[in-house]
């Protein structure tokens, strides 16, 4: 018998690893496609890293209806919340320079920094801004209703309700990582942005990659976000263009870029010889900072069971079969994403989308680490994340049909319709003028949002959904004793009558 040679059964391995990951790309292709066909979504990248290599790197469809150019490796889509994680990197870099301490009171650094209670704005950290748990009450109306500054958007955040104790809960909070953007500018000498692409982008060769979205016009081959409908199918939307939340989630990358992020999120900081990170620092960033409760967490839970959830300093994680998964997802208006790594099984995937929460991007996470991470090709996540957001889908239309029952027929508006147009104002949402044409009321909230609104039921109107303003939302006017309207409610905010 000839003798089998080292080299021999080098060659087998290969083959043999070589026909398991053929097998694993073809399911998870398959499932993909399934899912955008499903999910309706125009287009769609994905990649799989693992044990530092590209196991599986793909786009699909096209980047806008209208256009129908399809998706290639170098088309840029936003990364919309998954830019949190690099931003809390860039923190780490400063961190590792000495300029600067997790610990450090935010204070220090901006001086200006004011929140509604004044203990929290004491005694706020740096790290405190990642974690979603200064005890604050969300406040993304800032950016949705108002394009203004950076500057302005924070001093605005101090009307915002004290809603539990410092470290106390757990509120989402995209405002405090705008916040972050601004003491990685105070302690760098640089503009955040500026700063991550010298010291993140550059080095990992993200050349595609942009730190703002009001780049995205001047850059060529990038996607058009899209929304559903329902019977008016899936149209394009509008871009959000909010820098001034940039560190939020304003990014925009490849697919190729995001390739060696995922590489060098899984070599731990270190980009080829140089470590950008230091091995503590990087640690810190994938350690849980925060318990989150389940019903702050995704719906996914229904599915996956985690004995624990949490929040680490731009990551959300559980355990998954028994290891932990951080991910993150980023939904900006007809654009979604999702980045997943399981550290201590080199696995880690990102999804960009063009649909408006296509949670499909779910189910290729969690695919990806059945296949890459646990040698499981058993399992297709893609019905069961569908079903499970269907009967959520139901649950909203259920309770919207809910509302249309409870609507009070034949009713009119108190006043004339001219009674409601004016000028209105909240200190944190900025000013609202409403004028009247054709018995619907024009809402312009800062000359940047507009919506129109038609009349419900006694002084109740309600939004109609358009390409920036894509849900119904209800609008209350109230009355005084003299006949006047002297506020309305929009969005739980009260908006005081000024004429």
């Amino acid at each position: 018998m000839k003798k089998i040679t080292l080299l021999t059964l080098l060659f087998l391995a290969v083959t043999i690893l070589y026909a398991q990951n053929s097998k694993k790309v073809k399911i998870l292709d398959g499932m993909i496609q399934q899912g955008m066909t499903d999910w309706k979504i125009p287009g769609l990248a994905a990649v799989v890293v693992k044990d530092g290599e590209v196991v599986f790197k793909k786009t699909y469809g096209v980047k806008s209806i209208a256009t129908k150019e399809a998706v290639n490796g170098q088309t840029l889509f936003a990364m919309a919340s998954t830019t949190k994680a690099m931003v809390a990197m860039a923190l780490g870099i400063l961190v590792d320079e000495g300029k600067l301490d997790w610990n450090d009171k935010v204070v220090d650094h901006l001086p200006n920094f004011q929140l509604s209670d004044p203990y929290i704005t004491a005694d706020a950290r740096v790290k405190d801004l990642l974690t979603h748990n200064l005890g604050i009450a969300n406040a993304d109306v800032l950016w949705v209703l108002d394009s203004i500054s950076t500057d302005l958007t924070l001093k605005r955040f101090k009307h915002t309700k004290k809603i539990y104790p410092l470290r106390g809960g757990f509120t989402y909070q995209n405002i405090m990582y705008a916040a972050a953007g601004e003491v990685i500018a105070a302690v760098s000498g640089m503009p955040w942005d500026r700063f991550i692409e010298m010291r993140l982008f550059k080095p990992l060769n993200m050349n595609r990659s942009q730190t703002k979205a009001a780049n995205i016009p001047k850059v060529e081959n990038s996607v058009t976000p899209h929304y559903d409908f329902g019977e008016g199918g899936v149209q394009v939307v509008d871009r959000n263009y909010s820098d001034q939340i940039g560190a939020a989630g304003m990014m925009w990358s490849s697919i190729d870029d995001i390739s060696n992020y995922l590489k060098f999120i899984l070599n731990k900081g270190i980009q080829n010889q140089d470590t950008i990170l230091q091995p503590g620092t990087f640690k810190t960033l994938f350690q849980p900072h925060t318990l989150i409760p389940k019903k702050q967490f995704y719906p996914t839970t229904k599915l996956t069971e985690p004995n624990w959830l949490s929040y680490g300093l731009g990551w959300f994680q559980h355990d998954y079969r028994g290891q932990k998964l951080d991910f993150h997802t980023g939904s900006l208006q007809g654009l979604i994403a999702i980045a997943g790594v399981i550290h201590d099984r080199n696995t880690a995937v990102y999804v960009f989308g063009n649909m408006d929460h296509a949670e499909l991007r779910h189910a290729i996470m969690y695919q990806v680490m059945d296949l890459f991470a646990f040698d499981d090709e058993g399992t297709n996540w893609h019905p069961k994340i569908f079903k499970l957001y269907e009967t959520l889908k139901k649950e909203r239309m259920e309770g919207a049909q809910k509302q249309i029952g409870a609507r009070l027929p034949n009713t009119s508006p108190s006043l004339d319709w001219n009674a409601y147009t004016g000028n209105y104002h909240h200190p944190l949402c900025g000013t609202l003028k409403i004028t009247s044409h054709n018995e619907t009321l024009k809402l312009d909230f800062n000359e940047f949002q507009q919506i129109e609104a038609s009349h419900w039921h006694l002084d109740t109107f309600m939004t109609k959904p358009n390409k920036r303003w894509t849900s119904a939302s209800e609008m209350v006017f109230h009355i005084n004793g003299k006949a006047k309207v002297k506020s309305l409610e929009f969005s739980g905010y009260t908006f005081t009558k000024s004429n």
